[in-house]
């Protein structure tokens, strides 16, 4: 693995730098979301990555889920602003970031799954099965969030 996440954790190196990221919450039928096994760390998570120069976080969000999952996807709602300053992720090559990650709810509106090279597996999950998959909690929080059906943002 060439990631690791720390939570909450006492040990966890000091985070150099913050990454704007971002991630997107994508239901099917309202019963299945889409996930994708990480080749990084081995667990499941949301579609998403880091922003690129000259980008916008909506044309961010819409390359990464189309990168790691084949499907292009509408932007539906800003679901909240995650930052605690308690994840910390380090990356094999050094460099130890701290979460900043800005998660949308997403609709599928054309393409096909596929598997990147960042992931093993790419699967709509059902939502009651999400005890069962090695998630992080700060992949869980997200979702939970996404479940509330609130219309406001989530800022974590």
């Amino acid at each position: 693995m060439n990631r690791k996440d720390y939570y909450y954790d006492e040990h966890a190196p000091k985070p150099q730098v913050i990454v704007p990221a971002v991630s997107a919450v994508i239901f099917h039928k309202g019963t299945k979301i889409l996930l994708q096994e990480r080749m990084d760390n081995g667990k499941w998570s949301l579609p998403g990555g880091t922003m690129e120069p000259g980008e916008t976080v909506e044309i961010a969000i819409k390359r990464e889920v189309k990168e790691e999952t084949g499907f292009d996807i509408e932007v539906k709602q800003l679901l909240g602003i995650y930052s605690d300053p308690n994840h910390v992720i380090a990356y094999a090559n050094g460099e130890v970031r701290q979460q900043f990650s800005i998660c949308f709810l997403g609709e599928i509106k054309g393409g096909s799954l596929i598997i990147s090279h960042e992931s093993k597996r790419v699967e709509f999950v059902p939502i009651n099965e999400l005890d069962k998959i090695e998630m992080h909690i700060a992949q869980k929080i997200r979702i939970q969030d996404a479940l509330r059906r609130k219309s406001e943002a989530f800022i974590r």
